[in-house]
C-alpha cells in the first residue's frame, strides 16, 4: 500500500502518511493535464458505477471511479456529470439529485467495511486538485478514531431555516466564517437511510446556499462540504475564505472573525425554495442546447 495510519502516542490522535498524492495532478501547481473525469476518457479507469448509458460508453450522467491516488483502502472519486464546469449551483436541480443518490448507493455498498466519509472540495482555496466538479469516498477503518464534530441542535440563540425535511443553521460555535449546517428533522439515522423526498430536497438546498454564497462572495468561492459519516448525520458546507494561524494550529482553537446570526440572517434573507418545475423547465432547455 502506498499510505498508512500513524497514531500520534502523546496526542492519540491519528495521521495518514500518503507520499503517492503528492504526485498527483494540481491545478494550484500548474501541473492540469487533460481532463480524465470529461467525455471521452472512460477507458482511462474501470468504473465501478454509474448512472446512464452503458458500461464503456459516453452517454453517462454521473460516474463513480476508484482514486488513482488513494489515502485509504476504499477511496472513489465520484464524477458529477460530463460537463467540465458546472456544479452544484448550475446544475439541472434534477441532475443534483442524481449525485445525492449515488452518495448514498456508495455508502450503502460500504457502510460494513469502516466509517463512511464523503466530501467535497471546490475551487484552489479548498483544496480541489482538478478542476472537473468531483467528489471523494473514502472508507476509514473501524479501529481508527475520527474526531469530526458532532451535531448539537440549534440553541434559542441560533436562528435557522427550515424546508420540510431539514434544518439550516449557522451554530454559534462555528469555527469558520459562514460556515452552514444542513441536518434532516427525522434524526437519529445514517445517510444510508436518507429517503427519495430528501434527497429531492437537499438537491434543491445546495442550488440555493452556494447560489447566496456566489452573490455574497462572488463567483466560485471556494469551500469544502463533508456527510457527517456516522449516527445523526449532517451535511457541513465550510467556506475558506480564511487561512489558520499559528494559534489555531497549535491549539485547534478556531478564531471566527464572522458573527454566526448575521450568516444565518442573510440566508433568510435570499432563502427561498427553487418552484421545481420552473426549475426543471429551465435546465432542460439548457440541456437541449447543450448549454
Amino acid at each position: 500500500m502506498d499510505f498508512k495510519f500513524i497514531k500520534n502516542k502523546i496526542s492519540k490522535t491519528w495521521v495518514i502518511s500518503a507520499p503517492r498524492r503528492a504526485k498527483r495532478p494540481d491545478i494550484a501547481k500548474g501541473s492540469e493535464p487533460v481532463c480524465p473525469f470529461c467525455i471521452g476518457n472512460e477507458s482511462l479507469e474501470q468504473e465501478v458505477f454509474r448512472i446512464g448509458g452503458e458500461p464503456g460508453d459516453n452517454r453517462w450522467q454521473v460516474r463513480v471511479i476508484p482514486n488513482k491516488f488513494p489515502f485509504t483502502l476504499i477511496h472513489e472519486v465520484i464524477i458529477h456529470s460530463p460537463d467540465h464546469h458546472k456544479n452544484w449551483d448550475e446544475l439541472p436541480v434534477f441532475h443534483s439529485e442524481l449525485i445525492l443518490k449515488t452518495y448514498r448507493q456508495r455508502y450503502i455498498t460500504h457502510q460494513d467495511k469502516g466509517l463512511v466519509y464523503i466530501f467535497h472540495n471546490h475551487g484552489k482555496g479548498g483544496g480541489e486538485s482538478l478542476p472537473h466538479p468531483h467528489s471523494q469516498l473514502a472508507v476509514v477503518p473501524n479501529d481508527i478514531e475520527m474526531d469530526i464534530q458532532e451535531l448539537d441542535s440549534p440553541s434559542k440563540e441560533d436562528f435557522a431555516q427550515e424546508t420540510d425535511n431539514f434544518t439550516i443553521f449557522c451554530p454559534s460555535y462555528s469555527q469558520w466564517p459562514e460556515e452552514i449546517w444542513i441536518f434532516p428533522q427525522k434524526r437519529g439515522r445514517i445517510f444510508g437511510e436518507i429517503t427519495d423526498s430528501e434527497i429531492k430536497d437537499l438537491a434543491r438546498i445546495l442550488y440555493r446556499l452556494i447560489q447566496i454564497m456566489d452573490l455574497r462572495h462572488g463567483n466560485e468561492f471556494p469551500f469544502n462540504f463533508y456527510i457527517y459519516p456516522k449516527n445523526d448525520w449532517y451535511l457541513r458546507i465550510i467556506p475558506r475564505f480564511k487561512t489558520l494561524g499559528g494559534f489555531e494550529l497549535g491549539t485547534g482553537v478556531f478564531v471566527n472573525t464572522q458573527d454566526p446570526k448575521e450568516t444565518i440572517m442573510f440566508i433568510k434573507e435570499h432563502f427561498k425554495e427553487p418552484n421545481e418545475k420552473e426549475i426543471r423547465t429551465k435546465h432542460q432547455a439548457q440541456y437541449r442546447r447543450g448549454v
